[in-house]
């Protein structure tokens, strides 16, 4: 089988594991199929949680016992990160298949190729690292979240080529294009948890659901970062406080609010987190742990720059999307995306790693986990929500 051939079938296999994209939490996505000759005879994928294991799945769905020389194209090893080591060896072994490909290895360093190694003992051939980067991809929050054992706090921003997000009057939409604005509700979709600070919540009045063409509108949880409370007050009470979605909403404050908007909020059926600061500031490591206590392990923070700014000044963001327009505004007063950091050497500068690259239409994704540097010197002052 050629390497084209191969990348062609695991390719298959990743079709059937996207199917579950954002419906496995907290188990991974994991596709897989199975080939006989030049043809996949039978392919699935967990697309929900608690779903069979896909190699018990593809067999049940065959019918039959696989034909001598099968080959089986899995996206993720079997093992005791995914928690279906055992049932997916026993029914591979079983099935009499002899030839394994596998995309991503466990998860977990530690566990990494105990799958393979006990196929192999078994006596069934294991091919590794076919198409490794989007299998590894493919599973970006479940990665986090067994390693680090909490959830992946990301970031997304739309710029210019100069990085700003706004004009100086305020004028920001749009800056991306169509398919990059479809392409941020499909990662929408991905997440269980959006965030934004008070300010995009009371300036934009966002809806913050995942609305893909074909597809019914879908509501994860609803964080609105809110220290003081502002987006509580009349003047400015965003519909995320009043909509058919409002129970998935999270208002995240601080002791310092005032108990009436509290109970205001509650009384709309707006759920609110109160978290215990030393100053006016939500404290994200606080907000990291209550989220991995309910379970959501990931939140996709959209905003605005005072937000994703505090984020990346108290080293609490993970992960950064970056969608850049080719458009250039050439303002000093157009609103950057980032600030309140003073870098003096390029030394110093937040990076990214384990970039990846996108374009749609002439707009460009460049993503990855964040890298910091040793030091970095911050204005205490500047941010407060």
């Amino acid at each position: 089988m050629t390497p084209e051939e191969k990348e062609g079938f695991m390719r298959v296999a990743l079709g059937e594991a996207k199917k579950g994209w954002g419906m496995t939490h907290p188990q991974p996505m994991i596709g897989g199929a199975l080939v006989e000759g030049k043809e996949v005879v039978a392919s699935s994928g967990v697309i929900r949680p608690g779903a069979p294991a896909p190699e018990l799945q593809i067999l049940e769905n065959l019918g039959r016992k696989p034909k001598r020389n099968a080959h089986l194209f899995l996206t993720l090893e079997p093992g005791p990160s995914s928690n279906r080591m055992d049932s997916a060896l026993n029914a591979i072994i079983e099935s009499g298949i002899k030839n394994v490909f596998i995309g991503a290895s466990d998860s977990v360093e530690e566990h990494a190729n105990k799958g393979s190694d006990a196929l192999k003992e078994a006596g069934v051939q294991v091919e590794r690292r076919v198409l490794i980067d989007e299998c590894k991809d493919l599973n970006l929050l479940f990665n986090y979240w067994v390693n680090k054992q909490a959830p992946l706090f990301a970031a997304k921003s739309a710029t210019t080529l100069d990085g700003k997000i706004a004009c100086r009057s305020g004028d920001s939409k749009w800056i991306t294009g169509e398919e990059a604005r479809q392409d941020v509700m499909r990662w929408r979709r991905l997440f269980p948890a959006i965030g934004v600070g008070a300010g995009t919540a009371i300036e934009d009045d966002p809806r913050l659901t995942s609305r893909i063409e074909g597809e019914d509108e879908w509501c994860g949880v609803r964080f609105v970062i809110d220290g003081l409370l502002r987006s509580a007050m009349d003047r400015f009470l965003p519909s995320l406080y009043t909509d058919d979605f409002r129970d998935n909403t999270i208002v995240v404050t601080t002791d310092a609010a005032g108990t009436g908007y509290i109970r205001r909020l509650e009384t709309e059926g707006v759920n609110v987190w109160i978290m215990k600061a030393k100053n006016m500031r939500v404290p994200f490591p606080e907000l990291r742990k209550r989220c991995y206590d309910v379970g959501i392990n990931g939140v996709y923070f959209e905003g605005g720059s005072q937000l994703v700014s505090e984020l990346l000044h108290t080293r609490e963001l993970d992960y950064h999307f970056n969608y850049r327009a080719p458009v250039m505004l050439c303002d000093d007063k157009a609103k950057p995306v980032y600030r309140g950091l003073r870098v003096e050497k390029l030394s110093h500068a937040i990076g990214l790693e384990d970039v990846r690259h996108e374009v749609f239409s002439g707009d460009q994704l460049m993503r990855g986990h964040i890298t910091y540097p040793p030091r970095m010197d911050v204005d205490e002052t500047v941010f407060s929500h």
